[in-house]
C-alpha cells in the first residue's frame, strides 16, 4: 500500500452510481456462473415453470435466461434495474425470507459490468424492453416477447476488463454454469430447465430436465435420477427425519457407493443451494464410521426450518448460511443419516456387482466374436433325443451336469435346505482360497470376504458394548494442567459432561486453565494437552467435536481387525452359514470398517450373460 502523507488531509467524497454498482458487482458476480445463478433464481421467484438458459463462450460473450413467469410491466423495468429495488421483501423483516433473491443487487450489478437487455411481458399486456450498457441506461421501448421475461447479458465484464483475466477457460466456466443449473434443478423439481451452448452459432443442448410430478419424494427421486444418475437413486436411502421443528429430507447413498471427492454432495437450506462448513462437517461425522478419509459420500439433503432460525444474509452470493441453533441441525443430520444407514442392514450398492462383472474378460481384444446358436427348449431336446436314441429321452429330464461337492459337512449341514437358499445371503456352498465364501441364493450367487465381513461384525459388537457400559477411564496419578485462554476454557468446560461420557474427565483449575484427571483407558498413554488443543480446534472450526469418539472408534476398529477371522482359515459349513446369518442381522454389515464391500452378489442372468447363454 502507498504511504499516507500525514501533512495532507484526504477528502471524503461520495462515489458515483457507476462506481458503486461496479463495486457491488464484484461481490455478487464473481464469474459467469454467478450471473446465471442470479438470473435463474429471479425466474424461479417469478413463478416460472420452464427456464431456458443459452450461453456462448462459457458465458463470457452471451448469457440469455428466458422464463414463463409473471413478467414485469413497462413501469417496473427501470425500477428493476435500480439498486436495492425488489419485490421479494418489504424490508421490515430481513429474516422472514421465503424467496431466493431479496437484496435487489443482481440486475444493476450485471448492467454495470456488461451489456444487459431485459424484455418482459405481463399476461394480457404489451411487452417492453430496457437496456443498460456499463451502467448507462437506455429508455423503455415496446418489443415483441412471450409472457414472462427474457434477460440477455452480453460481453460480461467488458466495463471492467481486469476481471476477465481472472476467468478460467471456456470449458471450465461452462462446467461451472452446468453445476449451478443442476443444483437449482434439484432444489426445484417442479420446474423444467434447459441449458444450451450456442457458441459459434451452433445450438447444443447440454442439460435438460422436464418438470416432475408426484409427491415430495417421488418428484425428488425422479429429478435426482436425471441429474445425478440412475445409479445414485438405486443405491440411495430416503431420508426423512425431524427434530425440534427442523426437518431433514432427501437421499443419501450407501457407504459402498462413495466418491473420491466431494463432487456428489448437494446441500440445501429452505430450498436454497448452499456450501456450508458446518453442514459438511455433520455429513462427514455421520459417515465417519463407514468410510475411510479418502472417500466421500454422495448425498442430496434438504434442511427445512423456520426462516427466523437461519440467516441467509451472510454473504451477497447467498451461498453461506448461519443457523441460530447449529447443534440441533448438526445432531439431526448425524442421527438421521445413521438411523437410515442402520435400517439398510447388510445392503451394499449395486455398483459393486457391476464392477465385478466388468472385471471379467470373456474374449481377447481383437479376437473374432463367436455367436452362440439359440438353445432349444426342453421339449425340443427330448424330442431330438427320442428320435436319435429311443429310450434315452426317459432319463434326459433328470440328468444334470452339475458337479456336487462330496464333502460331508457341506452335504449334511442343516442350513443347506431350500429355506437357507431363500434368505438374503443364501446358503454357503463352499470356500475358495481360504478367504472367500460362495453362497447360493434363489436367483444368483453371493461371494463374501470372510475377513472383512467378520471385522465389521466384531466392530459393531464392540461399539454396542461400549454404548451399554460406557468408556472405561483411567485416572492420572498426577492431573495434567493445561493452560488455555478464558474463552477456550469456558468453551471446553461447557462440554465437560459429553467428554466425561467418553472417558475424558476435566475440571476447572483457576482462571484460564483446566485439569485433566482421567483419560479413556482404551487410548493408552496419550498427550492430554495435545488432545485438548485438538478438540478445541475442532470446536472452533465446526462448533462441535467428535475427535475423541473418532479416536476411540479407531482403536475399536483395529481391535476388530485383529480379532476377526483371518484370511487363510478353513471354515466349516456351519461356520460359514452362521457368518451369513449374522451379517443379515447386523446393521452396516454390507461394508467393512473402511467402506469396502464385504460381499458381492451376482444375479444368475448376469452370470449367464458372461457365458453368452442369453
Amino acid at each position: 500500500m502507498n504511504a499516507v502523507d500525514r501533512n495532507i488531509r484526504p477528502l471524503i467524497q461520495q462515489l458515483d452510481e457507476a462506481a458503486i454498482n461496479r463495486i457491488a458487482a464484484g461481490e455478487v458476480v464473481e464469474r459467469p456462473a454467478s450471473a446465471v445463478k442470479e438470473l435463474a433464481e429471479n425466474a424461479i421467484d417469478a413463478g416460472a415453470r420452464r427456464i431456458k438458459v443459452d450461453i456462448a463462450d462459457g458465458g463470457k460473450t452471451l448469457i440469455r435466461v428466458a422464463d414463463d413467469g409473471c413478467g414485469m410491466s413497462p413501469e417496473d423495468l427501470p425500477l428493476a434495474l435500480s439498486r436495492h429495488a425488489t419485490s421479494k421483501i418489504d424490508g421490515s423483516d430481513l429474516l422472514n425470507i421465503h424467496s431466493f433473491g431479496f437484496r435487489g443487487e443482481a440486475l444493476p450489478s450485471l448492467g454495470a459490468v456488461g451489456r444487459l437487455t431485459v424484455q418482459s411481458r405481463v399476461s394480457g399486456e404489451a411487452g417492453a424492453e430496457i437496456a443498460v450498457n456499463g451502467g448507462v441506461f437506455g429508455g423503455v421501448k415496446p418489443c415483441a416477447v412471450n409472457d414472462g421475461t427474457v434477460v440477455t447479458l452480453r460481453d460480461l465484464f467488458y466495463a471492467t476488463p481486469a476481471r476477465l483475466k481472472f476467468l478460467r477457460s471456456d470449458r471450465a466456466e461452462t462446467m461451472a454454469i452446468s453445476d449451478t443449473i443442476k443444483r437449482l434443478a434439484m432444489a426445484e423439481p417442479s420446474v423444467g430447465f434447459t441449458l444450451r451452448d450456442v457458441t459459434g452459432g451452433q445450438e447444443r443442448v447440454t442439460f435438460r430436465v422436464d418438470p416432475e410430478t408426484g409427491d415430495l419424494f417421488d418428484a425428488l427421486r425422479g429429478r435426482l435420477g436425471r441429474v445425478m444418475g440412475a445409479e445414485f437413486v438405486d443405491n440411495a436411502l430416503a431420508i426423512d427425519a425431524e427434530r425440534e421443528e427442523v426437518r431433514l429430507t432427501g437421499y443419501a447413498a450407501l457407504p459402498t457407493y462413495s466418491r473420491g471427492s466431494a463432487v456428489a454432495q448437494f446441500l440445501f437450506v429452505n430450498g436454497r443451494p448452499v456450501r456450508d462448513k458446518m453442514l459438511i462437517g455433520a455429513l462427514r461425522g455421520a459417515y465417519q464410521d463407514f468410510l475411510s478419509r479418502d472417500r466421500h459420500p454422495a448425498v442430496a439433503l434438504f434442511v427445512d426450518c423456520d426462516p427466523h432460525r437461519v440467516d441467509v444474509n451472510v454473504h451477497p452470493a447467498k451461498s453461506e448460511v448461519r443457523f441460530r441453533e447449529p447443534g440441533v441441525v448438526r445432531g439431526l443430520i448425524v442421527s438421521g443419516l445413521r438411523h437410515a444407514l442402520a435400517e439398510a442392514g447388510h445392503r451394499a450398492s449395486t455398483t459393486v456387482a457391476g464392477a465385478t462383472l466388468g472385471a471379467f474378460r470373456t474374449e481377447q481384444p481383437g479376437a473374432p466374436r463367436v455367436y452362440q446358436m439359440d438353445r432349444p427348449s426342453v421339449a425340443g431336446r427330448q424330442a431330438s433325443y427320442a428320435a436319435q436314441a429311443p429310450g434315452f429321452s426317459d432319463f434326459s429330464g433328470d440328468y444334470s451336469g452339475r458337479v456336487v461337492d462330496a464333502a460331508a459337512d457341506i452335504a449334511e449341514a442343516p442350513e443347506q435346505g431350500r429355506g437357507a437358499v431363500s434368505l438374503p445371503l443364501g446358503a454357503a456352498r463352499g470356500q475358495v482360497h481360504e478367504n472367500y465364501i460362495f453362497a447360493q441364493t434363489e436367483d444368483g450367487i453371493v461371494i463374501v470376504d470372510q475377513h472383512a465381513a467378520h471385522e465389521r461384525l466384531v466392530y459393531e459388537k464392540l461399539k454396542h458394548q461400549m454404548a451399554e457400559k460406557g468408556v472405561p477411564a483411567q485416572g492420572l496419578l498426577i492431573p495434567e494442567v493445561v493452560d488455555l485462554s478464558p474463552e477456550d476454557a469456558a468453551n471446553l468446560l461447557a462440554r465437560a459432561d459429553d467428554l466425561d461420557r467418553m472417558g475424558l474427565r476435566i475440571e476447572p483449575f483457576g482462571a484460564g486453565a483446566i485439569a485433566v484427571r482421567e483419560t479413556p483407558a482404551i487410548l493408552g498413554e496419550i498427550d492430554a494437552a495435545a488432545l485438548i488443543h485438538d478438540i478445541l480446534d475442532e470446536l472452533s472450526d465446526l462448533g462441535n467435536s467428535g475427535l475423541l469418539q473418532e479416536r476411540i472408534e479407531a482403536i475399536l476398529s483395529r481391535m476388530a481387525c485383529h480379532g476377526s477371522i483371518r484370511s487363510g482359515r478353513v471354515m466349516r459349513a456351519e461356520e460359514m452359514n452362521a457368518l451369513l446369518r449374522e451379517m443379515e442381522a447386523t446393521p452396516h454389515s454390507g461394508q467393512c470398517n473402511h467402506g469396502r464391500p464385504t460381499y458381492v452378489e451376482l444375479k444368475l442372468t448376469d452370470i449367464e450373460r458372461l457365458f453368452g447363454r442369453t
